[in-house]
């Protein structure tokens, strides 16, 4: 269940007669409990509690009572033994008038009438395996508002299939925009009259609701309509009560869907929900997931915390603006000049979505903006901030109507708390015309035009609603000079997830340049544009991006055209979560990256510690791959930097399957033992090997086909890879058709000591898993082998060391890390290692070995399991990882930030001196 659907499910239970048996086992199910746990606990197979209540097993210990007796309940759930000894995370005593609970982790609790309850049902939503943070927790207005307006709006589209059509959508986005205004308008008094516009729906429409899309439209009419203008166009009595808005938020078609009477129901849920609550951080993005069809499944789900979106901003600009605040003190003039510099800065955000960058940095900016009033005996102000600073685009147009929407809300809740109530209504209405949220392909638009960094640009005026078309760039006053700041969190997408038009996109940004466009990701292309817009403006930029623009062949590709040798990272944030709510979805691996001009200041980057701590480091540079130090970019190369055994492919078979057999084909054929033991060979991938699995080949490559040919079990099969080569494409294959009996590319002779390494390796891992595997094994080229190496090699690859650098320049398979010799082995910095060097590392590998094979027959996918990783071999690689790091720098590293800035110099030194070689 995702949060809508509990929210749901627990206002109806709270709606419900209170049924003291049954409540234990109703709360439970409206947190997606399935019927078959509820039986168990019902029958007491499963329910351990000893003080007559429903205790769950590492959940909930729920107990009701006598009237009066909820805070003496809750005593004996927390004194209870049983649960301590099952781990149960939360207690709840209730009586049907009262309610009280805890969270036995924080401490935190919950103390409110029984009717109130679901306010808090963020609270336990752990219940629902979803881990929340304490910004959702906070909210649950915005999502109960969600879930409301989606019932609503499913519901009109179902009864209105005509507005459920494409041409037709932006009509039915567009009437929603409005709803939300009004039922905000209407509990802030912005409408003059507690719950107007509902009540007045409620009062004016008919119980059939047959006319309850007309009384609407009327509304909206006059609210379109200014108020000496009222009397000629007709405007109906119950309308005229209503405010002038316009704004472009009522001007055009007034055309409303048609209502049953269950549609008109939800409305009137929607009007009874106190909007005063709405968060415009968090509900933009929740409510622009209504309107999408695929998204709406994920309802409540989706939003950027307000934490996460700050790592963007305090470095990007606020925190230099606090700093400003601080060392003013209560000095009138640079208070004053801070207000002014505030007043022409300019926030934007390239794909903006429904706006939650623009709007926390306009909430943010107020809030220091109200402290310099405050000292300056200034408290009433009015704000010298305009929306219009804050600039989006989006591409989808209702998004881009939420996040002025948005922006027009944050506006009038800043002016309430800053300068009070009466003050924010007397400046709020009418709305003004003007449209500085683009809609339309950021990657096509010029961002320049777009939020120019001096002048006025060309104004728009259209009739529909924040109709935006591709060549809007309407600013309405003068803003010479100021400051641009450039944020957001733009689409991923990688290249092989993208489709034509996105690949379209990329080609045209980098159709002037000689970068590989078509390995990178999407969202290089708003890197790329945004160092074209800041070489002619000065702006500094800050991107959420996912972290595989700072790994791989993608760092050398893109990085040299974004910071040039004038651009420079400002700031960065190291691989971390972007999560959303849902237990199901755990985020995907993003970093930060601020960039800005090139000056001699401190840079800064943020880190997670091993602790989980987030650390911040001064630094001179940071280059491209995250890490402090000079920009440079490790590039492929074909031999190894210190001088390691060579490592390549496997053996490419090209024979569409049919040289493989598996263990059953062999033992059930009538081949003699000595044909096997000649032609038959074992033959790993990288998952075989990780999973233990037994694969067989035919391995003849020195035999001639008419001797093969005789064995039954051979015949059919080379006949098969013939074909199978024959069929292909390429010339290559082809010409490999005359020999079916050999292997496309033969990298072994198949006599020597391999060691097997996996091309695809689990980001779950904590090390690189590579293996010895007897003489004669072969392997397949979903593996990379060294062959008759020392086994030091295998002490090095094992380690911490290279897990880090092959996280970082090698890139990844989706999460899973994607190994390359040629990237990351051979670019490997290594000392130059002593004899005794060498025996140490020697002996930490065959420890590794050691406690792999005491838990045979455990694999290495059982073994290497974080969760369940035996003991012993985790010390095994503590100590090849201590061995190994003192040769570096004579002591452990304090975290991975540290081994990465040590062997990217050492490999700038290396290079260095290759080069001078």
């Amino acid at each position: 269940m995702n949060p809508v659907e509990i929210e749901e499910a627990v206002s109806q239970l709270a709606l419900e007669p209170f049924n003291r048996g049954e409540f234990p086992f109703s709360f439970l199910r409206a947190f997606g409990n399935p019927e078959t746990t509820i039986k168990r606990l019902r029958t007491g197979s499963t329910n351990q509690s000893d003080v007559g209540g429903v205790l769950q097993r590492s959940n909930i210990h729920i107990a009701t009572c006598d009237a009066g007796e909820v805070e003496t309940t809750l005593g004996l759930l927390r004194d209870s033994p049983k649960t301590a000894k099952t781990k149960a995370k939360f207690i709840l005593a209730t009586d049907g008038e009262s309610f009280q609970a805890e969270d036995r982790t924080s401490g935190e609790t919950v103390a409110c009438d029984y009717a109130d309850f679901p306010d808090h049902f963020g609270f336990f939503l752990p219940l629902a395996g979803i881990t929340t943070v304490e910004q959702i927790r906070e909210s649950s207005f915005d999502i109960r508002a969600t879930g409301r307006l989606n019932k609503l709006y499913v519901e009109l589209l179902k009864d209105n299939p005509d507005w459920a059509k494409a041409e037709r959508r932006p009509d039915m986005n567009h009437f929603m925009a409005r709803l939300i205004f009004c039922f905000f308008a209407e509990d802030t008094d912005i409408f003059v009259g507690e719950g107007l516009f509902t009540r007045t729906v409620e009062q004016m429409s008919a119980r059939d609701s047959s006319d309850t899309h007309a009384v609407i439209s009327e509304i909206f009419r006059s609210m379109d309509t200014k108020i000496a203008d009222r009397q000629s166009a007709g405007i109906a009595r119950y309308a005229n009560q209503f405010p002038y808005v316009n704004g472009q938020l009522f001007s055009g078609s007034t055309e409303v869907p048609r209502f049953t009477k269950i549609a008109r129901s939800y409305l009137n849920h929607i009007g009874n929900l106190n909007w005063k609550k709405i968060n415009p951080d968090i509900f933009g993005s929740m409510i622009q997931a209504v309107a999408d069809d695929e998204e709406r499944g994920a309802l409540g789900m989706h939003y950027t915390s307000v934490p996460n979106i700050l790592k963007v901003l305090n470095p990007l600009f606020l925190d230099d603006l606090r700093g400003k605040l601080e060392e003013a003190g209560d000095n009138g003039r640079k208070l004053l000049n801070l207000r002014n510099r505030m007043a022409r800065i300019r926030v934007f955000d390239p794909a903006c979505g429904s706006g939650n960058f623009l709007v926390i940095s306009y909430k943010q900016m107020r809030e220091i903006e109200a402290e310099i009033n405050r000292r300056r005996g200034e408290p009433d102000r009015r704000s010298d901030i305009p929306l219009t600073n804050f600039r989006g685009i989006e591409l989808r147009d209702f998004p881009a109507e939420v996040a002025r929407l948005a922006l027009i809300i944050a506006e009038f809740q800043c002016d309430v708390v800053y300068r009070g109530q009466q003050e924010a209504l007397a400046e709020f209405l009418p709305l003004n015309s003007e449209n500085w949220i683009t809609c339309g392909n950021a990657l096509r638009l010029d961002w320049l035009s777009i939020c120019p960094p001096i002048g006025t640009s060309v104004k728009l005026r259209s009739n529909d609603l924040f109709d935006t078309p591709v060549t809007q760039s309407e600013i309405d006053f003068e803003n010479a000079g100021g400051e641009t700041y450039i944020c957001g969190n733009p689409p991923y997408k990688g290249s092989q997830s993208q489709d034509e038009e996105q690949k379209s996109d990329l080609e045209r940004v980098f159709s002037n340049t000689d970068a590989n466009w078509k390995g990178l990701d999407y969202v290089s292309g708003w890197f790329f544009k945004a160092a074209e817009f800041s070489r002619f403006s000065s702006a500094d930029f800050a991107f959420v991006a996912t972290n595989s623009i700072n790994q791989g062949k993608a760092v050398s590709s893109l990085w040299p055209l974004v910071l040039g040798s004038d651009l420079e990272i400002k700031f960065a944030h190291t691989s971390f979560k972007w999560a959303n709510l849902a237990s199901q979805n755990a985020g995907v691996t993003v970093a930060i990256t601020g960039i800005a001009n090139a000056d001699n200041k401190p840079k800064t980057l943020f880190s997670v510690s091993e602790s989980g701590a987030l650390e911040a480091r001064q630094v001179p540079f940071i280059n491209a791959y995250l890490v402090p130090g000079p920009q440079m970019y490790v590039e492929p190369r074909s031999k190894s930097l210190a001088g390691l055994t060579p490592m390549a492919f496997g053996n490419m078979p090209i024979d569409g399957g049919f040289l493989s057999f598996t263990r059953d084909e062999i033992s059930q054929s009538d081949i003699s033992s000595e044909i096997r033991s000649r032609y038959i060979r074992k033959i790993y991938g990288g998952a075989e090997y990780i999973r233990g699995q037994s694969r067989y080949c035919l391995w003849a490559n020195d035999v001639e086909e008419d001797e093969l040919s005789k064995q039954s079990l051979f015949e059919n099969r080379l006949q098969q890879v013939r074909s199978f080569r024959n069929a292909s494409k390429r010339d290559a294959t082809r010409a490999l058709a005359d020999t079916p009996q050999k292997f496309g590319w033969i990298a072994q002779d198949g006599d020597e000591v391999v060691m097997l390494l996996p091309r695809i390796l689990s980001e779950r891992r904590e090390y690189i898993t590579a293996g010895y595997e007897p003489i004669g094994t072969l392997t397949t080229d979903q593996a990379y082998v060294l062959l008759n190496a020392p086994i030091w090699n295998f002490s090095i690859i094992s380690s911490r060391l290279h897990w880090v650098w092959i996280d970082t320049v090698c890139g990844k398979l989706k999460t899973d890390l994607r190994y390359s010799n040629t990237l990351g082995w051979n670019t490997f910095p290594v000392y130059q290692l002593t004899e005794n060097n060498k025996s140490d590392l020697k002996r930490c590998a065959e420890n590794i070995l050691i406690a792999r094979e005491s838990h045979f027959p455990s694999t290495v996918a059982d073994l290497y399991d974080p969760r369940i990783m035996p003991e012993d071999l985790r010390r095994a690689h503590e100590e090849n990882d201590e061995v190994l790091e003192r040769i570096y720098i004579g002591r452990r590293f304090r975290n991975d930030t540290e081994r990465l800035e040590k062997l990217f110099d050492l490999y700038t030194k290396m290079t260095s001196k290759k080069a001078a070689a």
